[in-house]
């Protein structure tokens, strides 16, 4: 176990001095680059330009300043909606945050400028007398006066709603068809079965609080201003079979949604697991400001240089460092067999060149000698723009040490014999 992490702690340190290159020194074009490696055994690889293209100017546009100054890219700000119909190219990437529903009413408008944003976590309906009360009455239009009073009860529901200048009401639950003739008459636009997590989001980015009922602490219903939240503009517009509502100019953080085209469900759904693993390989690029050489360049630069460094220990730690470095070259050589390549061959060229490049220190460009598993041969996969996040390769280092020392603290197994048959 003290081998594994001396093994470890020498890796990470050889990577950062000597494998890591700053995304500055590469250009925006690494950025990219690092796009269409994370996409090359998935179904995006058909369009990789495009996607990775599309995956960048997603994940800026979502860039934020924490406290300490430092860029943040939250991809949680990046909302996917997935349409039937048209091609997988036909995919666009929309400056604001889009939500999969539409006007609850015909009569309200399609947008709302400066709008104000009531995020309802509760039905907008008749009220009714709850199940369980018994009313008796005496004289038969004494009936009708309840149902007006229910009426009215429901009226000042939404006239609290709409005097706190709410002018685009969203909802988790429905709205009855007389809570939507007040909002027309409103010229309110208001839409029902929101998805909680899409109001949550939206919730975040506009500035507002989801408002689970109206009653206070005093027992009264009311509706508080400051929960709403607010945007430039609420449109809806026609994308595919249905529409969808456009909310743009968020006050608080940016929003920005990637719309996926495919043609079925299976379709989409692959389309959105692979473009999520590209998201968060932009993230980690951007964020780290740091790549590495892909195609088992480090992985064969590390073993490499670990065995040099078991030579060079007088105790017995000199052994895991040996196996530990023996263990990384299943890396290349396992991409070379998915390839149906000569591992065997591929792997031997692979070490011997990184030897070369440890050795002689004057080809600095050598130790970025990486796997071209297409022609089956081996090149410098700096310059071929095959790249991976540096901080993600140094945590697959650290998390698959602490497993394997994980696995080597079980010192004894416990079996109980079977029982005896009689």
């Amino acid at each position: 176990m003290t081998g594994f992490r001396l093994a470890l702690k020498d890796a990470v340190r050889f990577v950062k001095s000597s494998l890591m290159v700053p995304v500055c020194q590469l250009g925006d074009d690494a950025v990219v680059s690092a796009a269409k490696t994370s996409m090359a055994s998935k179904l995006l690889n058909a369009d990789e330009l495009f996607w990775s293209r599309l995956a960048v100017d997603a994940v800026r546009s979502v860039k934020t300043l924490a406290a300490n100054g430092k860029a943040r890219y939250p991809v949680s700000a990046i909302h996917i909606l997935k349409a039937h119909g048209k091609s997988s190219r036909e995919s666009e990437l929309v400056n604001g945050f889009a939500i999969n529903i539409q006007r609850a009413a015909q009569g309200m408008p399609t947008v709302v400028k400066n709008a104000k944003i009531a995020l309802l976590d509760f039905p907008l309906q008749r009220h009714k007398v709850q199940m369980g009360i018994a009313v008796q009455v005496d004289d038969i239009a004494e009936v009708e006066g309840i149902r007006q009073r229910e009426l009215d009860i429901t009226k000042e529901r939404i006239q609290k709603i709409l005097q706190s200048g709410a002018n685009v009401i969203l909802t988790t639950k429905g709205i009855d068809d007389t809570c939507l003739k007040y909002f027309v008459e409103a010229g309110a636009l208001a839409a029902r079965r929101v998805k909680k997590e899409d109001l949550t989001r939206l919730a975040r980015a506009t500035g507002g609080r989801v408002v689970v009922t109206l009653a206070d602490m005093e027992g009264n219903e009311t509706f508080d201003s400051e929960s709403l939240g607010s945007a430039e503009l609420v449109q809806e517009e026609r994308v595919g079979d249905g529409e969808m509502l456009y909310v743009r100019g968020t006050s608080c953080s940016r929003a920005t949604t990637i719309v996926l085209r495919g043609a079925n469900d299976f379709h989409l759904d692959e389309l959105d697991r692979a473009l999520h693993d590209v998201l968060m390989v932009v993230k980690r690029v951007l964020e780290s400001a740091a790549v590495v050489a892909g195609g088992g360049a480090v992985e064969a630069a590390l073993s490499i240089y670990l065995e040099k460094q078991a030579h060079t220990l007088g105790t017995r730690e000199h052994l895991a460092v040996a196996e530990f470095a023996q263990a990384l070259l299943v890396i290349p050589r396992t991409l070379s067999v998915n390839a149906a390549q000569d591992a065997i061959e591929l792997v031997a060229k692979l070490r011997a060149s990184h030897n070369a490049a440890q050795q002689h220190l004057q080809d600095d460009l050598q130790k970025f000698t990486g796997l071209d598993l297409t022609t089956g041969r081996i090149r410098n996969n700096l310059a071929a723009g095959v790249l991976e996040p540096a901080i993600s390769k140094i945590k697959c280092l650290r998390f698959a040490t602490e497993a394997a020392i994980t696995i080597l603290r079980i010192d004894d197994m416990i079996k109980l014999n079977p029982m005896a048959q009689e």
